[in-house]
């Protein structure tokens, strides 16, 4: 299976660009409807996702790069093709949290309450932007046999997919999409409880992701290392803390999501 989906001319466009601008822009939809709800202009949501997707973008690659240091150092100029895939995905979320907690401050909106609309969003565009790992052949597991994928009543696309270099191996990225897709729905549930409370939702993002990641980690053959360690299921491991303090703190101390609605101020660009 090609990675490319459409050549124009000398133009490639990769399945792997084309997942990740789908997730984007479904994402965007979903938080910007959820927003209207709330009372948030849609220019102030449009610019913020602008800027989170451009900084989470260059977190993603940034996190990637340093921790492949020695291949990057070596060919500079592939630091910049990130149609070939090397976007972690544990950048990505530093680097789009710390520009909505600016973006948010900056022009008087609830942190708190921005990041509940965002969270489910984030999970599911996640979900979508695994598939681009299947058509660049990467973000794999182990190697298991032909009959292993068929017993999993997995489509024929997928386990020729999953056959790389003579070898069938793990579909982990189908694993992880389908465990995000259900978080989306886990998270959407969440929230539109009567007692839950302001940053609940996103604490829930915070162990969803990271429980699920942490045990999808332990299958992949590409992890990025720290020492002998995996820095993803160390990085799960801290958002999975976070989270459990984030949700009793929220619990004990916010307002429930339901009765917080923003305040409809003039938001000035």
């Amino acid at each position: 299976m090609s990675k490319i989906a459409i050549n124009i001319g000398p133009i490639s466009i990769t399945w792997y660009s084309i997942c990740i601008l789908l997730g984007i822009i479904l994402a965007g939809v979903i938080i910007n409807k959820e927003a209207k709800l709330n009372n948030i202009p849609t220019r102030f949501v449009t610019n913020l996702i602008f800027w989170c997707v451009i900084f989470g973008i260059l977190g993603a690659r940034i996190y990637y790069v340093l921790f492949n240091l020695d291949y990057y150092t070596l060919y500079p100029v592939e630091i910049i093709k990130i149609w070939n895939g090397g976007l972690a995905i544990h950048g990505g979320i530093i680097a789009g949290l710390i520009t909505l907690i600016v973006y948010c401050k900056k022009y008087g909106v609830n942190v708190l309450k921005m990041l509940d609309i965002v969270a489910p969003s984030v999970i599911l565009a996640q979900a979508i932007g695994r598939w681009g790992n299947f058509f660049n052949k990467e973000a794999h597991g182990g190697v298991v046999s032909r009959l292993f994928l068929e017993r999993l009543h997995l489509p024929k696309f997928i386990i020729n997919g999953m056959h790389i270099g003579g070898n069938y191996y793990h579909p982990t990225f189908l694993y992880e999409s389908i465990l995000c897709l259900i978080g989306f729905f886990v998270l959407i549930g969440i929230r539109g409880l009567k007692n839950t409370k302001l940053g609940n939702t996103t604490a829930m993002y915070l162990i969803w992701y990271g429980v699920i990641r942490f045990f999808i980690e332990s299958m992949r053959t590409d992890s990025l290392m720290l020492g002998s360690l995996k820095m993803a299921q160390i990085f799960s491991i801290f958002m999975i803390t976070a989270g459990i303090i984030m949700f009793i703190i929220t619990k004990i101390k916010c307002k429930n999501y339901a009765d917080e609605v923003a305040q409809e101020n003039e938001i000035i660009f």
